[in-house]
């Protein structure tokens, strides 16, 4: 683990990020320039921690979390994920007589 000199949280989506980080990983405190994977990530968490953001109204790419795993890096990616738009489709119903 590289340790780094602690730098608070700044700004309401650095410090909603923070909270989630600190429970996930089950840490006391997550600075702006802590590592998601240094301070215990794994994709499986990594995976989690994207819905909990998601539940949170902070959007983020899971890929943005692995190119970029510190706070700030992830905080400054909030909001400028492109949601992909899956069109709702209809599947026809077979009519399918029953034979004996």
């Amino acid at each position: 683990m590289v340790s780094r000199a602690y730098e608070a949280p700044v700004g309401d989506v650095e410090i909603k990020l923070a909270a989630l980080w600190a429970d996930l990983l089950n840490v006391e405190k997550v600075g702006r320039h802590d590592h998601f994977f240094e301070l215990g990530g794994h994709s499986l968490l990594a995976v989690s921690l994207i819905e909990r953001m998601r539940q949170a109204d902070l959007e983020a790419d899971v890929q943005v979390l692995f190119g970029h795993p510190t706070l700030i890096q992830v905080a400054a990616s909030v909001g400028k994920v492109k949601r992909l738009e899956v069109p709702q489709t209809t599947i026809p119903t077979l009519n399918r007589k029953r034979r004996i």
